[in-house]
């Protein structure tokens, strides 16, 4: 299959952070570029989200509450749901 060089001008700005989150999906720009054309003639337009999974903050603040808990040594731990049911008398 023979290849061709693309240029196209963007801001830096937008490059860099465009690599930064390739990077973490373990793309680089060539890749993901690729990615992104083949899909657009395969589906005949922009079809697609490829995305990290940031969470909001509300969800982000339950993330570290639990983390917390979980470090704390005096928070109660249970074997099993039966125990957990137990102890919340349910």
């Amino acid at each position: 299959m023979a290849t061709t060089n693309l240029n196209i001008r963007t801001d830096k700005e937008v490059k860099d952070k465009a690599e930064e989150i390739f990077s973490e999906l373990g793309l680089n720009m060539t890749t993901a570029v690729n990615i992104f054309l083949r899909t657009a003639i395969r589906e005949h337009g922009i079809p697609f989200e490829l995305k990290l999974d940031i969470p909001n903050d509300i969800t982000a603040a339950a993330i570290e509450e639990g983390r917390k808990i979980m470090s704390d040594p005096n928070t109660p731990r249970y074997s099993s749901m039966d125990a957990l049911r137990e102890a919340l008398e349910v």
